[in-house]
């Protein structure tokens, strides 16, 4: 997946701009798993166009690697900023959804399957708390299958400094989010259940629905109504769902859309986006439910 032929761009300006546009979205799904913010991700990757258009062309033997180069490296220096901002964040952090489309472009199973698992909300929780160069080297392994050389020269360190962030990281993901193999098909049913049993407030079927030691992880940014804190067990899980059923807005309007690699439920009010809710299902049982208030992380939602 990583490897690149290209023997290195042309000088004139359509020819430098087709080829970082070709690069672009392995740049911005870096950036983004790196970053957890889409601004974050797009600032990151104008700046890469900028040092991109700026470079001198006999420095660049592989587009490709140059521009991953410096992507990575813009959006490690840019996370060590933004983890000093998110000690004051008020509430639980969540990463800012987004609507996920692979598209043409990843035509295999597999590799769409892994695509999918390095964007969910639930990684990318996990990813906040490695350290930058961790998170770096576990998107550009896990994520996009860099081999460590190529890694290595990213990050300016060598290939056992890598491999060894590489484990470090592993072990930290799969302590902080076990894995588990979850039928697509009947993670959509449970989010189908889901979104009919608290639309209804129908406290009973969300008991079913729910494991007993389910969290609710709300995220805020204290400019909408969320819990400030994890929210623990199916009995208060399910009567905060019934109760924000109630409060619903009339207006309201539920839609099922694909976010993060899995089906969420995006509600808008007024044809606004207002909340997302997304849940991750463990031996047939919802297990955590994330619910996204903040309106600053659904801007990239509108319909």
């Amino acid at each position: 997946m990583a490897t690149d032929t290209e023997t290195g761009p042309g000088t004139d300006a359509d020819t430098i701009a087709r080829v970082f546009e070709e690069h672009r979205p392995v740049l911005t799904g870096v950036a983004y798993r790196m970053l957890g913010r889409v601004a974050d991700a797009e600032d990151v990757v104008q700046e890469a166009w900028l040092r991109w258009s700026a470079a001198d062309r006999a420095d660049v033997r592989e587009p490709r690697a140059y521009l991953v180069r410096v992507t990575t490296r813009l959006a490690v220096d840019r996370l060590r900023q933004a983890q000093a901002r998110r000690e004051a964040y008020v509430g639980p952090w969540l990463p800012e959804p987004v609507v996920t489309d692979f598209g043409p472009t990843v035509p295999d199973t597999a590799e769409r399957a892994v695509l999918a698992d390095s964007v969910s909300l639930a990684v990318l929780v996990v990813l906040e708390t490695l350290s930058p160069l961790e998170r770096a080297v576990f998107v550009l392994r896990e994520a996009f299958g860099f081999p460590y050389a190529e890694i290595a020269a990213t990050l300016d360190r060598s290939q056992a400094a890598v491999r060894q962030l590489a484990g470090r990281a592993r072990r930290h993901v799969d302590e902080g989010r076990p894995r588990y193999d979850v039928d697509p098909a009947e993670r959509r049913d449970l989010t189908a259940r889901f979104l009919a049993a608290a639309a209804d407030g129908d406290l009973e079927e969300l008991l079913a629905l729910l494991a007993p030691d389910v969290r609710l992880i709300g995220d805020s940014g204290g400019k909408a109504k969320a819990p400030l804190r994890v929210m623990e067990t199916a009995g208060k899980v399910g009567r905060f769902l019934c109760a924000v059923a109630r409060n619903a807005a009339a207006n309201a309007d539920f839609r099922t859309v694909e976010i993060n690699g899995a089906p969420a439920v995006l509600v808008l009010v007024d044809g606004e986006p207002d909340t997302v809710f997304q849940v991750d299902v463990v031996d047939g049982r919802i297990r955590c439910v994330y619910l996204v208030r903040n309106p600053d992380k659904l801007v990239s939602l509108k319909p």
